[in-house]
């Protein structure tokens, strides 16, 4: 069966690809390519379409990734808003709903209403062939309102599936949108590359080899609580000085409404439930022209940059995502600040280029990574969490 997963992902990750290809690939006999493209034909996951080039004998059948023939729930969840996505095969969003989101609440005491909601969702798009539900959630911030460890994974899992019925799986949303790219984005197994995320805070994904580094308690990719200045402001977790606390969202917001003037033609309002919409309106002002905007949103590129050299002098980047809807207005400035910044200070600066890019999925990034993080580890046994919960 893992064979059968992993020849289903060279046709993902190949786009079209005929059977002579998987063949050489893989190293398998022509009788064994033959007999799972047969079951994976017969399961409705691959279909025949067109022909490929001739090499001087018949031409080759190509297959693809059938789109229609599985759907996943994807959910993003935040404060502010919980999104929830059907994401058919090949990564395309079919419908989506979204309600009010966590507020102070655990995302563990909430499940309940999201269990409703997502039957509602799926009962109304009368989808029959739904593999599971994936969700990304934001990590470990104020342990008083969220503790995203193994366990408040587990207790979320644990009350939505017995509240649907159905297999769910719960990661960090910047683990999601790693996964997402990585799907959508037809990546091969042989790629590795990092993401950004940047909602609230910031988080770091890293895919290795077709799979999600996690670490040994679900807890890796906090790049938000890199040290960055360490005499700077005293951030959530204790400590002074992280990203979070020098460049996170709330601290750009903290920094405008200092400016009466500035705080005043944007109508920022400053509270916590408004921070992504604060943000907004200084991110559109800064692309508009601003100049006191645009300063605020240099410098937590600034300090972002600073974050992810420091990272990249460890993990020796290939490819680094920046995604999330921190970058939906403003990702170029954060884009180009990085890669100035690991030109002139990264260690390997002399012997390879570190491709920076945007996400191409929008703010829907987290959520239909959790939903390609189900068909990923569902369909071609890849990418399954190792949580310890005993």
């Amino acid at each position: 069966m893992e064979t059968v997963g992993a020849i289903l992902d060279l046709i993902r990750s190949g786009g079209t690809v005929s059977r002579t290809e998987l063949i050489e690939q893989t190293g398998l006999t022509g009788a064994s390519i033959t007999k799972i493209v047969r079951q994976l034909l017969d399961d409705g996951l691959v279909v025949e379409t067109g022909s490929g080039d001739s090499t001087g004998g018949k031409r080759p059948t190509l297959l693809q990734l059938n789109p229609a023939a599985r759907v996943a729930i994807g959910v993003s969840l935040d404060e502010d808003r919980v999104t929830y996505l059907a994401v058919n095969l090949g990564g395309q969003v079919v419908a989506r709903s979204s309600s009010k989101g966590t507020g102070s609440r655990k995302p563990s005491e909430v499940a309940p209403r999201m269990g409703e909601e997502i039957a509602a969702f799926v009962e109304s798009l009368e989808l029959d062939a739904v593999v599971g539900i994936g969700v990304g959630i934001p990590g470990r911030r104020d342990t008083a309102w969220f503790d995203a460890t193994a366990w408040e994974h587990r207790a979320l899992e644990d009350a939505l599936m017995q509240a649907t019925g159905r297999q769910v799986m719960v990661e960090n949303d910047s683990t999601c949108a790693a996964i997402g790219e990585y799907w959508v984005g037809r990546m091969a197994s042989t790629d590795d590359f990092a993401t950004v995320y940047m909602a609230s805070g910031f988080g770091f994904g890293l895919m290795i080899q077709g799979q999600t580094y996690r670490g040994s308690a679900a807890n890796a990719g906090e790049l938000g609580h890199v040290l960055v200045d360490s005499h700077g402001e005293p951030c959530i977790c204790g400590r002074r000085g992280c990203l979070h606390a020098m460049g996170g969202m709330v601290r750009i917001v903290q920094l405008a409404l200092l400016d009466e003037d500035l705080a005043t033609e944007l109508r920022l309002r400053g509270t916590a439930r408004t921070t992504h919409a604060d943000f907004d309106r200084i991110a559109r002002a800064a692309v508009k022209g601003d100049d006191r905007a645009g300063a605020l949103i240099r410098q937590s590129a600034r300090y972002l940059a600073s974050a992810v050299v420091s990272v990249n002098n460890v993990l020796d980047l290939d490819q680094l995502i920046l995604a999330g809807p921190g970058f939906s207005l403003v990702g170029e400035i954060y884009a180009d600040a990085v890669s100035e910044r690991l030109s002139q200070d990264s260690w390997s600066r002399t012997a390879t280029t570190v491709r920076v890019g945007l996400s191409g999925l929008g703010n829907d990034v987290a959520a239909i990574g959790a939903a390609t993080l189900v068909m990923h580890s569902e369909l071609t046994l890849q990418n399954r969490p190792r949580r310890n919960r005993d």
